[in-house]
């Protein structure tokens, strides 16, 4: 089972992820995987953190000379910004006695700094804020990106746009090929498929930063390529909906997800939403009309193309903060104010792929199994024979 840990804050001296799971001899290409970890750090309305970090994934263990070697993939990533953190995230006893130290004790609403401190009996938010923070997904991302290494051997890619910030929202076509091509741009600004959306959500961006706010937004991550008979409708954790579901959710910040067209199918009728099945008998394959269900049904991959969107909310720290009370004295105050960005939804939607590549790199593998490239590639292609027959 391919399984992931990450550990590490905001403003310590590194991240650290272990991925567990994965066959002998897949071939690892570090540059790709440095490649995602820059796209996450782009987008318009970032703030000021990423001209000092320099994301760049350190190989510790479980590869040797280039490939898997089936034991336990240990990633570091440096904060560059330890350097001006010293005093209030060393590790050693003493340093919150020096007069460098400020403890955060006016929580921020929308942030886990207060429901945190309630839960482990702290009076200081940066205990909690430094492990909430999303630089956490720094090393989820380099973790989905061997994910990805892996399901690319198999022809499953993936790729997220954005669909809407703020009150502007996309509605232009959005096939997989553009979706890809989008992707592997060098430079984006808001990673939206339609240059006139795109502008007029770099509007409402502008108007946050004027504002001293934050802005959200849509992202939507489309798997291709994905065989059908991932997951399972034979008990309830192990639907595939429902794990990408909990992913996505999982990416701080987004408060709701979507499958294929679920919210606008939800005030349809049943003939309006069901995509209609055919045949293909050249390729020997089931086909369909559409791809409402978003390439999910009872818990399983059915062959089309997986869509999930993340609803992302308004970043939590603000220029202009919120009203708040202190920790000391109950009384309030202006919420705490942390270097922020005004919109992220673009990294959202990067960390997305990652999230995406990780659970369907899990459920691969539980599928088809094996210690080595070699025994799940035969697996593999035994059952697309098998499909292939039906």
């Amino acid at each position: 089972m391919l399984r992931f840990y990450t550990a590490g804050e905001s403003h310590g001296q590194a991240l650290v992820a272990v991925l567990l799971g994965l066959p002998a001899g897949l071939e690892i290409d570090f540059a790709y995987v440095d490649r995602e970890l820059k796209r996450r750090m782009g987008g318009y309305g970032r703030g000021g953190r990423m001209k000092i970090e320099r994301d760049r994934a350190q190989f510790l263990s479980g590869v040797r000379h280039g490939r898997t070697i089936g034991s336990p993939v240990t990633v570091l990533i440096e904060n560059q910004d330890w350097k001006n953190w010293t005093q209030a995230m060393a590790v050693e006893a003493g340093a919150e006695a020096s007069a460098q130290y400020r403890p955060v004790s006016q929580p921020r609403p929308g942030h886990a700094d207060l429901a945190g401190c309630l839960k482990y009996n702290l009076t200081d938010a940066r205990y909690v804020l430094e492990r909430a923070s999303a630089r956490e997904t720094t090393a989820r991302t380099a973790l989905g990106a061997v994910a990805r290494l892996f399901l690319r051997e198999f022809g499953i890619e993936i790729a997220s746009h954005v669909i809407q910030v703020g009150r502007v929202r996309s509605t232009a076509a959005a096939t997989f090929e553009a979706i890809q091509a989008l992707r592997d741009r060098e430079e984006i600004l808001l990673n939206c498929l339609d240059p006139e959306s795109e502008e007029r959500m770099k509007g409402e961006v502008d108007q946050a930063t004027q504002n001293r706010d934050s802005v959200g937004g849509v992202f939507e991550v489309v798997a291709h390529g994905v065989p059908p008979g991932l997951g399972s409708m034979a008990q309830w954790d192990e639907r595939l909906d429902g794990i990408l579901a909990q992913a996505m959710a999982s990416i701080q910040a987004v408060k709701a997800v979507e499958i294929g067209t679920g919210v606008e199918g939800a005030g349809q009728f049943g003939s309006e939403v069901h995509d209609e099945i055919g045949y293909d008998r050249e390729h020997s394959r089931f086909t369909r009309k559409s791809n409402r269900a978003g390439g999910l049904e009872g818990g399983m991959s059915n062959g089309e193309d997986i869509v999930v969107r993340g609803y992302l909310k308004p970043i939590s720290t603000l220029r202009r903060p919120l009203e708040s009370v202190d920790f000391g004295s109950r009384e309030p105050v202006k919420a705490a104010y942390e270097r922020s960005d005004v919109c992220v939804v673009p990294a959202a939607g990067v960390i997305g792929e990652a999230m995406m590549g990780l659970v369907l790199g899990r459920s691969f593998l539980e599928k088809f199994g094996g210690d080595s490239m070699e025994e799940t590639r035969r697996n593999f292609e035994g059952y697309q024979e098998q499909v292939r027959r039906f």
